[in-house]
Parts: structure tokens; sequence; C-alpha cells
């Protein structure tokens, strides 16, 4: 019983989505906040017990990335319809996504499925896109006063996410290879 409990975290994270979204597009972004904290706790928690109860599954591996992807798409699309977050940094992030699900799909047709190892760079992308969400969450929802970071943290997200896609990119035209 105890080895289906990652799996119910990661299936709670992805609850998370919409009611993240639905406390973005109400103005209450204190509470997206918290609840955005609490999913990255959840995800943090459901891999540690994952590895400690030795409680990996398919149905864990597909749902975890699902569910980290959906989370941050979804808050970056809404503060961006909000005004929190510029609308081409949003178009940039959710572009290089599609292109690389994309990617991977055309890949597989033409019978050359890459292997799906992600990019060390595309980890720090990651980890500044959250980082972003979160800060751009509590700056906006607490009124804290770092623009000034958030518009720091901008520019990282928007410079990693470009460079990570190229690095996808050249994976994809060397067959799926790691660089």
């Amino acid at each position: 019983m105890l080895r289906l409990l990652p799996n119910a975290i990661t299936l709670a994270r992805l609850c998370a989505v919409p009611a993240t979204v639905w406390l973005i597009l109400h103005d209450r972004l204190d509470a997206a906040f918290l609840m955005f904290a609490a999913a990255g706790v959840s995800d943090a928690l459901d891999g540690w017990l994952a590895r400690r109860l030795d409680a990996h599954s398919p149905l864990g591996a597909m749902l975890d990335p699902v569910a980290d992807k959906a989370l941050l798409v979804c808050t970056y699309l809404c503060l961006t319809w909000r005004g929190v977050l510029p609308d081409w940094l949003t178009i940039l992030v959710v572009f290089r996504d599609a292109l690389i699900v994309g990617g991977v799909a055309l890949l597989a047709l033409l019978g050359q499925p890459p292997r799906m190892a992600p990019l060390r760079l595309s980890k720090w992308n990651t980890a500044a896109q959250i980082v972003l969400a979160g800060l751009a969450l509590a700056t906006a929802g607490f009124a804290l006063p770092a623009e000034t970071l958030v518009e720091l943290m901008i520019v990282v997200v928007a410079v990693t996410t470009v460079l990570s896609g190229a690095g996808y990119f050249l994976r994809g035209l060397r067959g799926g290879v790691p660089l």
C-alpha cells in the first residue's frame, strides 16, 4: 500500500493545477503562491518516497513530468494573462516545450525515437522557470519589493529557454545522441 503513495502524491499535484489556475485568475496570488510552493514540496516528497520505498513505476515516470509541466505552463499562462509576466516570455517557454514534444514525435514517426535524457541546461532552465514563477507569485501576491529580481529572472529564463531549446534541436539533428 505504501508503494502507491508516491503516485498518489503526484496525482494530488496534478489536481493542484486547476486550483492554482483558479486562484491566479481570481487575483488570489498569495494563495496561489502557497499552492505552487506546496506542489514543489510534493514533487520533492514523491521522488524521495519513490526512491526510499523502491516504488518506481511506469505510471509515476509518466505522471511526474506531466504534473510538473502542467503546473508550470498553466502558471505562466495565467501570470501572463494577469499581467505579471511578459507575454513574449510565456510564448517562448510554451513554444520551446511544444517544439521538443513535436520533435520527439517526428523522430519517433521517422523510426528514430531519441533517448529521453534531459540536458543539464534543461534542468537549469526548469529550475529557473520554477524560481521565476514562485518569485512572481510571491512578489505580486504579497506585494514584496522584488521587481528587480523578477526582471533578472525573466532574463535568466529567456536565455536558458533559448539555449536549452537549441541544445535539444541539435540533439535531434544528431538522432537523439546526447551532445
